[in-house]
């Protein structure tokens, strides 16, 4: 088995060239290693195949196939704004003590940053804001405990009830690849199949599927 090191340095300096301003730090991976050669694989002898335990190969591989992220299956296109949460200390006249210890609502007038983002759900990053579809509302909150993470829809009920046919609702709402254009008969095709997505489907016909402003 052999590792090519002859150019490498243990500090990580490749040629032992270090840089012009002083000394170059040392390459590590991801949790931390020195990589003692990032330019070449470690082998089965001088002219043998890749070993799979040359895991700074893999890790260099697997972040290259990475690096360009596309956009979001679901909610792509979006809008976000920055606030506050104050809260109020109180449900309705007995203190909000009783029903929880999180500290962002234990305190009349505490502030608390958020984040908020609307969204609709189907379509890609390019699409209309207009679109007739469920509206994403999601709230993060930066608490002294940490991230909170709200999530929902505009609208009261889902189109499935058990979240192994996520999936299968979702391909039949999706642009076809091909004509890059909603295909009707793949929709209601699901529907028919999935009776418990009438009440969804009532609510997405009527006005609440094209919201006219941020508060529906």
């Amino acid at each position: 088995m052999a590792d090519d090191t002859r150019n490498a340095k243990p500090d990580g300096r490749e040629n032992g060239k270090p840089a012009q301003n002083g000394e170059q730090p040392a390459l590590t991976t991801r949790q931390g290693h020195p990589v003692s050669n990032n330019q070449n694989s470690r082998t089965v002898g001088d002219r043998g195949p890749t070993v799979l335990e040359n895991y700074h190969f893999l890790e260099k591989i697997s972040h290259f196939d990475r690096e360009r992220i596309p956009e979001r299956v679901v909610h792509a296109r979006g809008a976000g704004a920055h606030g506050f949460f104050e809260a109020y200390g109180k449900v309705g006249g007995e203190p909000i003590s009783k029903y929880t210890r999180a500290r962002l609502f234990q305190e009349k007038g505490k502030q608390t940053p958020v984040f908020v983002r609307f969204s609709t759900v189907i379509h890609g990053g390019h699409s209309p804001e207009n679109a007739r579809d469920p509206r994403g509302f999601a709230v993060k909150f930066y608490t002294e405990d940490g991230n909170w993470d709200l999530v929902g829809n505009n609208l009261k009920v889902f189109f499935i009830r058990d979240a192994i046919k996520f999936p299968d609702v979702i391909h039949a709402l999706k642009p076809d690849p091909v004509t890059n254009r909603q295909d009707p008969n793949r929709i209601f095709d699901f529907m028919s199949l999935t009776p418990e997505t009438m009440h969804m489907l009532t609510w997405l016909f009527s006005p609440r599927g094209i919201p006219a402003n941020y508060r529906e």
